[in-house]
């Protein structure tokens, strides 16, 4: 008796045409049925299409045949020579197996039709005889499936799952199921012929394989959570199996996969027992981050070790003291790399270094947060302050401070120019393409090289986070206008580490950038967002899922540093996304309109100028010029020109007493040869030694030839360089304090004001 070929019933759910209940399933073989397959030999057994009912030899196995013949009928096969001689021949490969082993295919175990099917196709082959083409494989696994409940397919290594699920459930049942995942998996931006469409039928076979149905809405989440448990996907499956969790419940079938949690790689090794207590139960409490949670755990953990080596006495916390925590601040401060840790495998090149400041403040922080909470809890008594206790020690505090690591400007500017000319050729792609459009890849380059955000908050943008600003108005997504020289483009900034959302100016090209992968970015899921809970359209989202924060570092940045020819690190370590913050606001900082520091601040989004101290550096270009415009040498120094009677010297009348320096004052010359410690120099009382330029005296001295001009540098008091900078009130001022000094021809300026004015009488009467 056969059955009909497989169909539908009218409910949507998958019925197996093959009902066990019918068939004589009992264990043994006997003597009569082992000896009807030996007598019917191989070349009858492969001809089972030809056999004949009333033969006692076909008669005796006919419990044997008739489930055979019912599962060739209920497969789904094109009628072709080849496919029916590769299905007697599976037929044959079964009944001589059993007459081998002594037992029908009813009380095979699963390792049994393991050891028949093979590992692979080699180990097929080495199982069966030679005549068995590969094409049995196929139609035995079908077998397996309806006669012996069968569905490791994981085992067997590379295997057209596709296909064996197209000839139990149904060709058209089959692609029109995958239909439905793969139209949804299509709107989110997977493509034909990509890594994980090549895989979605194969994965989705499978699921149906082992859920006995070919119906997506029979695909569970306990269902996708056990293959995950046993592992029950090969190769890429299981990167491919997450994707159609999400589609499934797209169409609202079962939950979406649950996101993968950060594993704990600290241990417990080498940490006291109620050490180990405490610190778990403060993690499970504490309201940190997920990253600051898990560091401060690690750290707590290292202090843990260092109490079982150095302090067995204080494994508890409620035994520590002030004494305790001093000698745990002397032992980070002497600390090496790979002290107190228990996996040191990535450590090998700077094990036994010193650890650096930075390093060792977040130990001492880590405990001393640790304290400060489980006093504040009341899990203890308070015996000690944590912020006095383990306050960080002035020796590790001096070296910590603002340092941003600046990349350097012919670089960035190199990385600037590869970002602008990006295109396709330049993006790394996978084994059927590229991975994320152009577009995309160039919007996150340019948010990267413009907007001085940090990676996360990159990754967590939002669609129609730019806006444009064009004469007063405020208009959002594209627009015609946008593209005017006077528009103003503005970046909405979620939530982030320091503040909440802000907007801030950017360069347009951003703003186009994003625009540009706006229009093509295709329909994707709402994803939470992990900082404030929201279900949001994140803008960078691609393939149902956000683009990782470490794309930038992993991807972006080998690339442009490729397109660029420059190194990836320079001597500052390497170039990193965080970098570039660093670069763009000490570039803002130094521009020849700068911004001010508290302008910076709310275009970073700090909440306090502190912050914005450790990204903004003056360049040593424009320290140099606010040196050279605060004028120190001026401040300090006068420069005064000397006129030198070279006639005089060569003479050796300069040794009689006849003047042969002559310092210009610009009203007239000074003949003393100690000018520069006359106390009247900056305001000159017109001694003895003093020529006016209007006089014949003066006019014979510029008339010679041999005059040599030089520069002589006079170092100005205080009250001196408030004479030069302020005017003419200081200059009063200095007036009247040196009117009873004796000049250096003797008189005072007080004695010398009437012989002055005689002296300009005369020179006016002339």
């Amino acid at each position: 008796m056969t059955t009909a070929p497989l169909t539908e019933d009218t409910v949507g759910h998958w019925r197996c045409p093959i009902d066990l209940r019918r068939y004589d399933r009992s264990p043994v073989l006997s003597e009569a049925e082992q000896r009807a397959i030996r007598e019917l030999g191989l070349r009858n057994l492969r001809r089972l299409r030809y056999h004949d009912p009333d033969a006692p030899q076909w008669a005796a196995i006919e419990r044997l045949l008739r489930p055979l013949h019912d599962v060739n009928a209920s497969f789904n096969t094109p009628p072709t020579m080849h496919l029916r001689r590769a299905m007697n021949d599976a037929d044959a490969v079964l009944l001589l197996r059993c007459a081998d082993s002594g037992h029908t295919y009813w009380d095979w175990t699963e390792q049994d039709w393991l050891n028949l099917l093979g590992r692979n196709h080699k180990a097929f082959q080495a199982q069966v005889p030679g005549w068995a083409e590969g094409a049995v494989r196929p139609f035995l696994c079908g077998h397996a499936y309806h006669l012996g409940g069968y569905a490791g397919f994981n085992q067997l290594g590379h295997f057209d799952r596709l296909t064996l699920a197209c000839r139990i459930f149904g060709h058209r049942l089959v692609e029109e199921e995958i239909g439905h995942v793969r139209t949804v998996l299509t709107g989110w931006g997977y493509r034909y012929g990509q890594e994980h469409d090549k895989g979605t039928p194969s994965v989705m076979s499978q699921l149906f394989l082992l859920n006995r149905s070919p119906h997506t809405s029979d695909l569970t989440t306990p269902l996708f959570d056990r293959v995950r448990q046993e592992n029950l996907l090969t190769g890429e499956g299981m990167k491919v199996l997450y994707a159609v969790q999400r589609a499934v419940a797209a169409l609202g079938f079962c939950d979406p996969p649950a996101l993968r949690s950060t594993p704990e790689v600290v241990g417990h090794a080498g940490v006291p027992p109620v050490w180990a207590v405490w610190v778990e139960r403060w993690t499970a409490t504490t309201t940190m981050t997920h990253r600051s949670r898990f560091n401060s755990r690690a750290a707590l953990l290292k202090a843990g070790r260092w109490i079982a080596a150095e302090q067995p006495e204080a494994a508890d916390p409620a035994a520590w003291s002030r004494q305790t925590c001093a000698a745990w601040i002397a032992a980070v401060d002497r600390m090496k790399i790979g002290d107190y840790v228990v996996r040191t495998s990535s450590l090998q090149e700077r094990l036994g270094q010193p650890l650096q400041a930075e390093s060792k403040a977040g130990l001492v922080r880590a405990v001393r947060v640790f304290f400060r909470d489980i006093h504040d809890w009341e899990w203890l008594p308070r015996k000690f302050d944590p912020l006095r206790a383990l306050a960080l020690p002035r020796s590790i505090n001096a070296m910590i401070g603002p340092n941003p690591r600046v990349i350097a400007d012919d670089i960035w500017a190199k990385l600037l120019w590869a970002g602008l000319n990006l295109e396709a050729v330049d993006i790394p792609q996978g084994k059927a393409g590229l991975i994320y459009p152009v577009e995309l890849v160039r919007a996150i380059t340019l948010t990267w090289l413009f907007s001085g955000q940090r990676s996360n908050e990159i990754a967590r943008l939002r669609l129609g986070c730019i806006r444009w600003q064009h004469d007063g108005a405020s208009v959002s997504g594209n627009s015609a206008q946008i593209l005017a020289q006077d528009a103003v483009c503005l970046l909405d900034v979620p939530a982030h580490k320091t503040g909440t959302a802000f907007t801030k100016p950017v360069d347009p090209l951003l703003g186009q950038a994003i625009n540009a992968w706006e229009v093509i970015r295709p329909l994707q899921p709402k994803r939470v967002d992990k900082r404030t809970g929201e279900q949001v359209d994140f803008l960078f989202s691609y393939r149902a899922r956000a683009v990782s924060s470490g794309y930038i570092n992993s991807t972006i940045i080998p690339m442009l540093c490729y397109k660029a020819s420059v190194p990836a690190a320079d001597v500052r370590g390497s170039i990193t996304s965080h970098r570039a913050r660093s670069t763009i606001a000490s570039q803002l900082y130094n521009a020849k309109e700068p911004m001010t520091l508290f302008e910076l601040q709310a275009w970073l989004g700090h909440r306090s100028p502190e912050s914005t101290q450790h990204y903004a550096k003056i360049s040593p270009n424009t320290l140099t010029k606010a040196y050279k415009d605060a004028g120190y040498f001026a401040r300090n120094v006068r420069t005064i020109e000397v006129l030198v009677d070279r006639d005089a010297v060569t003479s050796g009348t300069a040794t009689t007493g006849q003047p042969w320096q002559h310092y210009d004052l610009g009203h007239g010359y000074c003949t003393y040869t100690f000018f520069e410690q006359c106390p009247h120099r900056m305001a000159c009382a017109r001694c003895d030694f003093y020529i006016p330029k209007d006089s014949s005296k003066a006019q014979l001295l510029e008339a010679k030839d041999n005059l040599q001009r030089m520069r002589a540098s006079i170092p100005l008091t205080d009250e001196e360089q408030a004479a030069v900078n302020d005017g003419q009130a200081a200059l009063d001022r200095l007036l009247d304090r040196l009117a009873d000094i004796p000049t250096p021809s003797g008189p005072t300026p007080r004695q010398l004001l009437p012989i002055i004015d005689v002296r300009r009488d005369t020179a006016e009467d002339r």
